[in-house]
């Protein structure tokens, strides 16, 4: 178990965290950052072919606007 810490030390919280899961998400996300600072990237964007980033941001403001 992992613990939060904030400036004030009266408001910590505890956060249970699987390792194992943390770091597929962790490498999927590296791979995915370092996708977006290729050239194959910037390619397919000028086309409108790319689908992986795109569907991402998609989704993430459609989760900030609800």
């Amino acid at each position: 178990m992992d613990e939060v810490r904030q400036e004030n030390p009266k408001n910590t919280g505890k956060v249970e965290l699987n390792k194992e899961e943390f770091g597929k998400v962790m490498k999927k996300y590296k791979k995915i950052k370092k996708y977006m600072k290729s050239n194959l990237f910037q390619v397919k964007m000028m086309d409108g072919t790319e689908k992986l980033v795109t569907e991402l941001t998609k989704g993430l403001d459609e989760t900030e606007n609800n």
